[in-house]
């Protein structure tokens, strides 16, 4: 069995085409894969959401060791409401920084040298301006808590995840998987009670890996995916027409002028 690490973070977006100019032109990001399906996820990757949606994943390298974003497109939904939960991604990129400012991307010095950058849709990146010496310039996700000790519990004694700081003047602790750490995770969340979302389940991508994923859901509802390594290693081997199947799926979208020509609005989520 292999050991566990954090793979992506899932952003919703209602604008496919200025998103996907935030993380290719200012991020730096690449498409390392796009794929489209006609019918809702039986595991609601995409949300509660019957009708036809994408994914595509960005980052700075391949998934195999690399964190990245997946950006869930739902054909009919024009936007989503926020909630506190999700604070802010963190990544070390002077090049980001310097393309923002080329661009004329709006952005606000928070502390010395750590810029915020809002993408498309409200979520925030917090932008260290420092030459990347980091294999993978993504350095953390920031998850806004109830009950810290609570949480702090469920990732690191249910989820296995290691103390790395804590912080309890400004209530904070960073966490991380280290290596050979191999749960038996529905097993375990049964026997101590814990919500599972989406019990194990087998998921098809056309023309790719079939993979098995369970959906647990933390003390405050932070959606976890838990993946099989051996099949998602196929899976998400990097796809050299990413980008093209990107941008051609954006030129075919014909969503906006249907909702328009029906006088209509795409649904806010």
């Amino acid at each position: 069995m292999a050991a566990r690490r954090a793979l992506h973070f899932v952003f919703k977006v209602g604008d496919r085409g200025r998103s996907a100019r935030f993380y290719r032109e200012l991020l730096g990001m690449s498409v390392l894969r796009h794929e489209e399906f006609d019918e809702g996820c039986k595991a609601t990757c995409n949300g509660p959401y019957d009708g036809k949606w994408s994914k595509t994943m960005v980052g700075y390298g391949p998934e195999d060791n690399h964190f990245v974003a997946e950006l869930t497109y739902n054909y009919g939904v024009g936007e989503y409401r926020l909630g506190n939960d999700f604070l802010g991604l963190t990544l070390v990129s002077s090049q980001a920084v310097s393309n923002a400012k080329k661009m004329g991307w709006p952005l606000k010095e928070v502390t010395a040298g750590i810029f915020e950058a809002e993408a498309p849709g409200g979520y925030k990146f917090y932008l260290e301006d420092k030459e990347e010496l980091r294999q993978d310039p993504v350095l953390k996700v920031t998850l806004g808590v109830s009950n810290l000790q609570k949480s702090v519990n469920y990732w690191s004694d249910l989820l296995g995840m290691k103390i790395y700081e804590k912080d309890e003047e400004k209530q904070r602790v960073l966490l991380g998987y280290a290596d050979n750490q191999l749960p038996h995770i529905e097993a375990l969340m049964k026997k101590e009670n814990q919500k599972i979302l989406t019990p194990l389940v087998s998921l098809d991508t056309p023309g790719k890996a079939t993979v098995q994923v369970i959906i647990l859901a933390d003390p405050d509802g932070h959606e976890i995916c838990f993946v099989g390594d051996e099949a998602f290693r196929d899976l998400s081997k990097v796809d050299p027409n990413g980008d093209k199947l990107l941008d051609d799926a954006m030129a075919a979208d014909g969503s906006d002028k249907w909702f328009a020509a029906q006088k209509m609005k795409k649904a806010s989520a």
